[in-house]
Formats: structure tokens, sequence, C-alpha cells
């Protein structure tokens, strides 16, 4: 199955065009978080919310830090590795870095984990509480080059709203 940008509910050819449909993301996702303190419930709605509204993605979820690996949490897409050590793939990496990563073909990054065959590319984000690294948020794509830096900054303004949700537990 070949996938294009152009199957999604946004139309994000020009940076104004991403940057507004982040604003929109964020301001549902406030919505959803709004009240509610469960962190599966909000990490669940999380990932769907992002999963059925941004454009050529494959996968979206968390992996949480238990010890010395990230563990599989809440996620839309196909199954996932359950369980990644740090420093290890992009997630493990990005947890070490304690940064987001961009990375425009998974198949170019020293020792990418495969999950998905079909992914070619990703981002991944670190969530913080309480000044800590709890985990990442990781999305994929089938396609080579989906992800920048507006996506970057993006994201990282999504996992915001929900580390303010944390905290406000």
């Amino acid at each position: 199955m070949t996938f294009t940008l152009s199957d999604a509910a946004y139309a994000t050819d020009t940076p104004a065009a991403k940057q507004a449909m982040y604003a929109d993301l964020r301001s549902q996702l406030q919505g959803l978080l709004s009240g509610e303190t469960d962190f599966i419930a909000n990490t669940a709605n999380f990932s769907s919310l992002v999963f059925n509204t941004m454009p050529g993605l494959n996968w979206a979820g968390f992996y949480f830090l238990k010890g010395e690996e990230l563990v599989l949490g809440p996620f839309q897409g196909k199954p996932a590795c359950i369980r990644i050590k740090k420093g290890r793939g992009v997630c493990g990496t990005t947890v070490v870095e304690g940064k987001s990563i961009v990375v425009q073909d998974v198949h170019a990054f020293p020792g990418h984990i495969v999950c998905d065959v079909n992914s070619r590319s990703e981002l991944v984000v670190p969530v913080f509480a309480n000044g800590q690294i709890i985990g990442v948020f990781d999305l994929d794509s089938p396609l080579v080059g989906r992800f920048d830096d507006i996506d970057a900054q993006g994201v990282e303004s999504l996992v915001r709203v929900l580390e303010a949700a944390i905290v406000a537990e």
C-alpha cells in the first residue's frame, strides 16, 4: 500500500499549514484532557487524536520508562515492540539524549529497531514529569522524510499539554 500526505485530514504542504494543524491539535487536546486525571485515559486519547488527525502516519504512541527500559503504553497502529532498552533505537536514544529526534530515513539510523517493516521515518519526543524523563511519544510514517523541525516543535507543544495535565494530577 502506498501512502501520501493527501491521505489525511489536513494538508500540510506549507509551514503555515503545519503550524495551523498543530494549533488546532493543541486546542483539541486541551479539551480532551481538561478535567481528566487518569494518565492512561489521557495518553490513550492523545495517541488517538494524533494518529487520526496527522497525515502520513502508520503508528503513534507512548513508551514509558521502567528502570533501564521503555515499556509500551497506549498507541494507535499495528502491534509494536513491547520493551526497548535505554540507548537502543530512536526511542531509547531519545531517553539518553533527553531531546527530540527526527529521523528522515530509519534505515540510515544506527541501531534502528524494526517494529513495522513499513515504517520509513520517525519522530520521537521525550515526555517529562517533575523534571525527569518518564517516557517518549513516538510517531512512525511509511514516508521517507515525513517529519521535519516544524513537526518536532509541533509535537513537542502537544506533549507539553500532556505534561501540564500530569503535573495537575
